[in-house]
């Protein structure tokens, strides 16, 4: 307590309570978006964002960046490039081939 006042993690401006603020800026500009509907996790490591959904970095769909709204952008642009399902090779039948008349 100094001068009177107490002082709380508000009047000392509580990082975490600061990046949720912007998260609802980012989501109520982006109603539509992945991180508005999926609400990832927010977490700060090594001077760095992460926006995480999942139980893992290496098993989530991440977001990294400087800022929250670039690893909401981030965690955005790899949650709509998701898995790719694996390209099968055409096979053709009988039908389908091309027969030439002799």
């Amino acid at each position: 307590m100094k001068n009177g006042f107490r002082r709380t993690a508000q009047s000392l401006g509580d990082p975490t309570r600061a990046a949720m603020e912007r998260m609802e800026l980012y989501c109520a500009a982006n109603p539509g978006s992945p991180s508005a509907v999926r609400r990832p996790q927010l977490l700060y490591r090594a001077q760095l964002w992460v926006a995480l959904l999942g139980p893992s970095v290496e098993e989530g769909i991440v977001g990294i960046g400087q800022t929250v709204e670039a690893a909401l952008r981030a965690f955005d642009a790899q949650y709509l490039a998701g898995p790719r399902p694996r390209c099968r090779p055409v096979r053709r039948g009988l039908y389908h081939s091309k027969l030439t008349a002799a």
